[in-house]
C-alpha cells in the first residue's frame, strides 16, 4: 500500500507490533530461557569466559541494542543463522497457548498489521503459529530484512535524527530521548536504533504520522517516537519518554485504544448528536 493512500476516515493506517512480550506476557519465561541460550552459546561456540558472560550479555545489550549486535561490533566471527538456530530454535514454545481473543482484536482491526521483530524469520513464525496469529498479519519486518546477507554498513548519527523527529516532545523529554536513542555505527541494524525503525518504516511504505507502533521496550518506544511514530508502551500503565499510549496488556486494546475501530467523521457527528439529545432532554 502507498504511505500517501490511507483508509479513509481513520486515524490510523497502520499498526506496527513488536513480537516478544508484547504479543504475549513476560511471565511466559521465554525472554528468560532466550537469555540463557545466549549465554551459552557464547560460552559453548564463542569460548568465552563463562563467569565474564552474563556482564557482556548486559553491557552489550544496553550499548547495542542486542547481545549479538554487540558480539558482531567487537569482531567475534559467527554464522548469523546457526546463532538464531542455537538461540531461538531451542526455546520452550510449547510454555504458549493459542490466543483467540487478541486472534479476534487483530483481526477486527482495518488498518494494515505488520509485526516488526529483532528476531529472525523462523522464530517469528514458530511464535505467532504458536499463538495462533500468523493470519492476523500483512507482512513481518524481522532480523532478515533489516539485515540481508548483501548488506552494506553505513554508519550514522542517529542523536541527530532523534532531535530532528522530536517537535511532538517537551525538552526535557527530548533530552531523555536522545540519551537513549542508539547510534548505529555497527554491523547489525536492529530496535532501538533510530536507523533501524526508519529503515522498517520506508520497508513498510508508511507515514509514520498515521502509523502506531506497540513496543514493550521503552528505548524502543523512544526511539519509536524520534522516528515520527505514534506510540504504545505495552505492559506498564504509567508512560515512558516518548510513549503516547500505555498498556497493561495487549488485551486492553481496545478499552484503551477505541479510535483504532472509529471513523473520525462517524465518531464526530455521534458526540455532537449525543450533544444535541443532551440539550432537548435537558
Amino acid at each position: 500500500m502507498d504511505a500517501s493512500c490511507g483508509i479513509a476516515g481513520f486515524k490510523y493506517d497502520c499498526l506496527l507490533f513488536d513480537m516478544d512480550d508484547t504479543l504475549y506476557p513476560l511471565s511466559s519465561g521465554l525472554n528468560l530461557a532466550c537469555r540463557k541460550n545466549i549465554e551459552e552459546y557464547m560460552i559453548k561456540h564463542l569460548h568465552m569466559e563463562e563467569s565474564e558472560v552474563p556482564k557482556i550479555c548486559l553491557d552489550f545489550y544496553k550499548e547495542y541494542g542486542t547481545t549479538m549486535a554487540g558480539l558482531k561490533a567487537f569482531g567475534y566471527e559467527f554464522d548469523n543463522d546457526e546463532f538464531h538456530a542455537y538461540v531461538h530454535g531451542r526455546l520452550p514454545y510449547w510454555k504458549l497457548k493459542p490466543d483467540p481473543v487478541l486472534r479476534n482484536l487483530l483481526l477486527s482491526m482495518p488498518q494494515r498489521k505488520i509485526v516488526f521483530t529483532n528476531a529472525d524469520e523462523a522464530h517469528a513464525h514458530r511464535l505467532l503459529n504458536r499463538l495462533g496469529l500468523i493470519e492476523c498479519f500483512d507482512s513481518i519486518i524481522c532480523f532478515e530484512t533489516l539485515n540481508p546477507p548483501d548488506h552494506t554498513d553505513v554508519p550514522t548519527d542517529n542523536r541527530v535524527l532523534a532531535w530532528s523527529n522530536c517537535n511532538s516532545l517537551n525538552k526535557e523529554d527530548c533530552n531523555q530521548v536522545e540519551s537513549e536513542c542508539f547510534n548505529s555505527k555497527i554491523q547489525i541494524l536492529c530496535k532501538p536504533s533510530v536507523e533501524a525503525i526508519e529503515a522498517a518504516i520506508q520497508i513498510a511504505n508508511v507515514d509514520p504520522r498515521k502509523t502506531l507502533f506497540f513496543d514493550d521496550s521503552p528505548r524502543n518506544i523512544a526511539s519509536g517516537k524520534a522516528a515520527g511514530l505514534n506510540t504504545v508502551i505495552v505492559g506498564r500503565s504509567d508512560l515512558v519518554p516518548g510513549a503516547d499510549h500505555a498498556l497493561n496488556s495487549i488485551h486492553n486494546i481496545k478499552e484503551a485504544l477505541p479510535e483504532i475501530w472509529e471513523v473520525e467523521g462517524d465518531h464526530q457527528q455521534m458526540i455532537q448528536s449525543q450533544a444535541v439529545e443532551t440539550m432537548v432532554l435537558a
